[in-house]
């Protein structure tokens, strides 16, 4: 496919796919700052016309250099932001450190004055904490989110098998696929797959995409495959990541590696 590019002074390339927008990046830590600084941006832009805004967070390695960086920006006044995670394993220890509660607390949630931060709590009936948190959602409706691509396409949790565009549901219970649970253990995440959880709780894609604008960085060759599909496949539930083509205000960040096979 013929791709409109533009490079800029510093190094950084980037085109169009449909709505969204690609910006690719010589290394992971030069992804991280810009897209930090577009993060702080639309928060910034954001404040000036709301007394208060709410953003998802992705927990993943991914997401690191993001985190690091968004966090050391003193320009955001986080007393007006209210935090959500967009995922969380069922049945893990709560100060299990692979929770993804305890992963963004640690990163993210312990190191800034933010308003409020919401929790999903993955020892709790599973069901009646979906409903929970869909309720939160409902009365905070995101306006930011910032999230990654899983290597089987998915975003949050919606694997390919349970993954629907039109989900009814703003919260749901999920199995996890091999891939997705295989992914964990190659990122270090877990030492073995049969450790892995095989059940989640996730935010649905048609609640990821009420957001006014996302941010999804995706660093690492891992991702190679997954990002190709998400630029160059159909847009269907096979590779749910392709719903972002459809977005607009949306950005995609890639680093060389990730890139590779685009």
């Amino acid at each position: 496919m013929e791709r409109l590019y533009t490079e800029t002074e510093k190094g950084m390339t980037t085109f169009k796919k449909e709505k969204l927008t690609v910006k690719i990046f010589p290394t992971r830590e030069d992804m991280g700052i810009d897209a930090a600084n577009d993060v702080a941006t639309a928060i910034n832009e954001m404040l000036q016309k709301k007394d208060e805004i709410n953003m998802i967070f992705a927990a993943a390695p991914s997401q690191q250099e993001f985190m690091q960086h968004l966090i050391a920006d003193k320009s955001i006044d986080w007393t007006r932001i209210n935090a959500f995670h967009m995922d969380e394993y069922i049945g893990l220890e709560k100060d299990a450190s692979q929770a993804f509660g305890n992963f963004l607390k640690e990163r993210l949630f312990s190191k800034a004055p933010f308003k409020s931060i919401h929790y999903i709590d993955g020892q709790e009936d599973p069901e009646k904490e979906c409903e929970r948190y869909a309720q939160l959602l409902d009365k905070d409706p995101v306006d930011i989110v910032c999230l990654g691509i899983g290597e089987n396409g998915h975003i949050a949790f919606n694997d390919p098998h349970v993954a629907d565009f039109n989900d009814p549901k703003m919260v749901k219970v999920v199995d996890l696929d091999l891939a997705c649970r295989t992914q964990q253990v190659n990122e270090g995440c877990f030492i073995k797959l049969n450790l892995v959880p095989s059940q989640a709780i996730t935010v649905t894609i048609p609640a990821l995409l009420k957001a006014d604008s996302m941010f999804c960085m995706v660093p690492a060759e891992n991702k190679a495959k997954a990002v190709k599909r998400t630029l160059d496949g159909e847009i269907d539930e096979e590779c749910p990541a392709t719903i972002l083509r459809t977005k607009e205000k949306a950005i995609l960040y890639l680093d060389k590696a990730s890139a590779s096979l685009i």
